[in-house]
């Protein structure tokens, strides 16, 4: 359908739909199955300038919003969540500074974000702190004029890759949610390392690593906005972020119904392609109205969040659910329809659907993001 995009949206489109022909589909079954993270594509992904869609041009970005992120988000998605999550995951990384950062803290980092040049990650999960963020064990303990951190994290995208991590840890225990507060760590800081990779059911061209912080010092001013203020800019993050992983559930979508409605079209049964049985048809009817329903939903959830930032819990969470439970039952429809050869490497619905699962994982189960949607309504109608 057409959306009424301006001059400069076309243009993110095109960009992104070319870097997702050109570089990612054709790159994304060897990088399924070697599980490498996909630096040469974010290399030549830096060279467009998309790294800075969502980044103020004073910081060396575009300055665009929401909506220009999940424009781009939806291609890199048609093309190989996998590669699509390496790249939204530096986004992720950068929300924490651009939200509660000092000027100090944005004049240094986001640039280097901004170019591609570096990387980010944000670490908030851990072994025992998922669903439940106040379940955190890793302190941060002011010592003169370093922060001295301890404990690891879980599950962290972009792990080992990134330069830059924005780490939620607890400085007052005795506060509670009001004790946790968020950090900048470099990969060169001492006292950091990483894990061992993670093997993933799906996107696996994407690096997910365990951070260990043993003793980690790192100078008082990479503290993010004041102290004890870090879940706040952890649920800011994450209300701002969750658009980009609906839209996730878009591209993939998209593509999924693309190859099975090509895959139907050439397939002989019976003395005649497939798509001309209704069974078939209406699979992938109800296939194509879901995708189209879910991209609706995301873009408008983006404008919401571009007009109302202050409002955006219900809408962010809102397009999540739908638009990622839509992906994982398009991709395991898009498997049927294919059968046999669906289930086989050689064709790409397989990943897709392996891919599709995480979506309603990460950022948020959507069983959680159904509670965040109804304490919103709660809140409407009392």
């Amino acid at each position: 359908m057409d959306y009424f995009l301006t001059e400069e949206q076309q243009m993110i489109v095109d960009l992104s739909r070319q870097i997702a022909d050109e570089l990612i589909i054709p790159q994304r079954a060897a990088l399924d199955e070697s599980e490498d993270f996909p630096k040469e594509i974010l290399d030549e992904v830096a060279k467009s300038d998309l790294f800075g869609i969502y980044i103020p041009e004073e910081y060396g970005g575009i300055g665009a919003g929401t909506f220009e992120i999940v424009l781009a988000l939806e291609q890199f998605g048609r093309g190989c969540v996998g590669v699509a999550t390496a790249f939204a995951a530096s986004a992720l990384g950068a929300f924490p500074i651009l939200i509660s950062g000092s000027e100090p803290m944005k004049q240094k980092y986001l640039p280097q974000i901004a170019t591609g040049s570096k990387k980010a990650a944000f670490a908030l999960t851990e072994a025992n702190a998922g669903s439940d963020a106040s379940g955190i064990q890793t302190t941060a303990v002011l010592d003169g004029d370093e922060w001295v951190l301890n404990g690891t994290k879980q599950w962290i995208t972009n792990a080992g890759e990134a330069k830059i991590y924005t780490v939620v840890a607890i400085t007052d225990r005795a506060k509670g949610p009001r004790g946790a507060s968020m950090f900048v760590v470099e990969d060169t800081d001492p006292g950091f390392s990483y894990g061992a990779k993670e093997k993933k059911l799906g996107i696996r061209a994407s690096s997910t690593r365990e951070l260990i912080f043993n003793n980690c010092r790192i100078p008082k001013d990479r503290l993010i906005g004041r102290e004890g203020t870090g879940f706040i800019t952890v649920m800011k993050t994450l209300d701002r972020s969750r658009p980009g992983i609906a839209i996730l559930g878009v591209g993939l979508g998209q593509a999924a119904l693309d190859e099975a409605a090509k895959y139907a079209k050439q397939r002989v049964q019976f003395g005649k392609p497939i798509i001309s049985f209704q069974a078939v048809q209406h699979m992938l009817a109800d296939m194509a109205i879901q995708v189209e329903a879910a991209r609706a939903l995301v873009y408008a959830a983006a404008k919401h969040i571009d007009a109302h930032p202050k409002d955006m819990s219900k809408a962010s969470s809102m397009c999540k659910v739908f638009a990622t439970d839509m992906a994982m039952k398009v991709t395991v429809d898009a498997v049927q329809v294919l059968g046999g050869y669906g289930y086989m490497r050689d064709y790409p619905v397989e990943k897709m659907m392996r891919d599709a699962k995480i979506l309603q994982i990460y950022e948020g189960t959507n069983q959680i993001q159904r509670n965040v949607v109804g304490q919103e309504l709660n809140k409407e109608y009392t």
